[in-house]
């Protein structure tokens, strides 16, 4: 294989990898909360992403001082293991640490292999995003295949997810080519033939741990001053859009039912699994397409987004969209707003940061997408039980465990 396509590839396989267990825990949730009914499902949701949240925050201020193949190492141990856990036990908490070890190792993955394609061409950008649109339609239709038609107990279907992770091996230490000749030596470069003051002076010359040990204050505020402009343009956007659309699949979606006469459905889980996979559907073909379909307006997709949340909130509570097609179609929708507001904010970074500054914007702004999911799940946690209540009072039981 030529050059681009084992770039195009490792970076494809990075995405779906990253992906794909976040998908498939988020699509397991109705299944993993099944001995505890009374726990809204926006709680699995919470512990899919509040750890990644947290490794992302952090990841500007000590991340660099990992070198990538170690991240790899770390990242295939966490996920596995995650896995494992969440397949083999049934108790809750052990459920909810074996989700938190797959949400770490799904934002550290995020954060390095954005920072990653800083070393080769626009095309592994293009690449991961499309592999993480990827992830989501294997992640879900595969799951509700194996569990939905074919029957396989959740914990066997589990496990299996559980190997993916080791393909991170090959993908990085045998598929991926050398970076870019002189990327790095450019990176450096422009990073120190501008002036500079003295504290950037030293930020940039000391190794991380002795900069540490001297002056950590001044490294946290040279950190936040880097990120600030990264804020309004990019940040704000990417995290509306993705505060409205798991909102809608974890705190509404659960109750955007209909009597199941009306619907495909043998029972009510399936409808939730179908919306999850529709939406990821979505994601992956607007993931996919930023070649052929180019959107600079991020605010403009976050308005879309958020158009989407109230129109699902209402009809939750009104019941004024007449059947489950339409609300398929919805859905479907969400998640083309989505996964096109994920790989234009990230293209708009490509093109409109430094070069000695990408890298560094490339995995802040990737804080954003968590950044909404954790509010979301908030949100959620509170908003599902108050609409299944409000149904309930209406007439309409369908959301009850």
């Amino acid at each position: 294989m030529d050059y681009r396509t084992r770039t195009f590839l490792a970076f494809w396989l990075f995405g779906v990898v990253n992906n794909v267990l976040y998908v498939v825990i988020l699509s397991a949730a109705v299944d993993l909360l099944k001995e505890n009914p009374g726990v809204p499902k926006a709680a699995i949701l919470m512990a899919d992403i509040l750890p990644a949240f947290l490794a992302k925050i952090v990841a500007p201020f000590y991340l660099h001082s990992i070198p990538y193949p170690a991240r790899v190492s770390i990242l295939i141990a966490l996920s596995s293991t995650g896995m494992i856990v969440i397949a083999w036990y049934k108790q809750l908490k052990l459920i909810f640490i074996g989700v938190a070890f797959a949400s770490l190792s799904s934002g550290l993955g995020e954060v390095t292999f954005l920072q990653l394609t800083h070393f080769y061409e626009d095309l592994s950008l293009k690449a991961f995003s499309s592999g993480t649109g990827g992830a989501g339609i294997l992640g879900s239709f595969t799951y509700l295949t194996l569990t939905t038609f074919f029957g396989i107990p959740v914990p066997i279907t589990l496990l299996l997810f559980s190997v993916l992770p080791f393909s991170f091996a090959w993908s990085y230490f045998i598929l991926l080519p050398e970076k870019i000749p002189g990327y790095e030596l450019i990176h450096v470069a422009s990073s120190v033939s501008e002036p500079l003051g003295d504290q950037e002076r030293n930020i940039q010359s000391f190794s991380y741990w002795r900069f540490l040990a001297l002056d950590l204050k001044a490294h946290l505020l040279y950190t936040f001053t880097r990120m600030k402009p990264l804020a309004a343009p990019y940040m704000l956007p990417l995290t509306t859009v993705y505060f409205s659309e798991y909102v809608i699949n974890q705190g509404v979606s659960p109750s955007l039912l209909f009597p199941l006469n009306e619907m495909p459905f043998g029972k009510f889980r399936d409808v939730y699994v179908v919306y999850s996979t529709l939406y990821q559907l979505g994601v992956f073909i607007s993931r996919s397409s930023s070649s052929l379909v180019r959107i600079p307006h991020l605010k403009c997709l976050s308005v879309l987004q958020f158009t989407n949340l109230m129109i699902c909130i209402t009809q939750s509570m009104f019941y004024y969209i007449p059947n489950v097609y339409l609300m398929m179609l919805i859905i479907f929708y969400e998640g083309l707003l989505g996964g096109a507001s994920y790989v234009n904010t990230f293209l708009s970074v490509l093109e409109e940061t430094s070069l000695d500054q990408r890298e560094f914007a490339m995995g802040v702004v990737g804080i954003s997408d968590s950044a909404g999911i954790v509010l979301s799940a908030w949100f959620s946690i509170w908003l599902e039980p108050h609409l299944c209540q409000y149904q309930i009072q209406h007439g309409r039981p369908w959301c009850q465990p």
